[in-house]
């Protein structure tokens, strides 16, 4: 049986590295830097399982991103969880309702974010 996919999209190289870290056990992992190189990716047919994406990234923020996956048909089924500096009662609310199955805020605890994972996947 092969491993659910991962991709992480994240500006910052650094927070990818961690994530791969933790997650490449358990999931194949997919890295871009930011959401225009991760939706020419996924429209050359690359569908993830899950999405975990930063908010604050120039070209396209997080929420632009998030927003586009959920108003295409070929994406909207694909759990986003989007990782953030700003623990905001207000943005999460927001981003849930906009469609993000989750929303952690950095620095985040590993563990943590792999049981949530793990509870969006199984």
């Amino acid at each position: 049986m092969s491993k659910k996919s991962i991709l992480i999209v994240d500006d910052k190289e650094q927070i990818a590295k961690i994530l791969y870290a933790y997650l490449h056990g358990d999931y194949d992992c997919m890295y871009k830097q930011n959401p225009v190189e991760a939706l020419a990716w996924m429209q050359k047919g690359n569908v993830p399982d899950l999405i975990i994406s930063d908010i604050r990234m120039p070209e396209m923020r997080g929420d632009e991103f998030l927003n586009h996956l959920k108003h295409n048909e070929l994406f909207r089924g694909i759990p986003v969880v989007m990782l953030s500096s700003e623990d905001s009662t207000t943005e999460r609310i927001r981003l849930l309702k906009e469609g993000a199955e989750d929303y952690i805020v950095k620095p985040f605890n590993p563990m943590e974010l792999k049981i949530r994972i793990k509870k969006i996947l199984d």
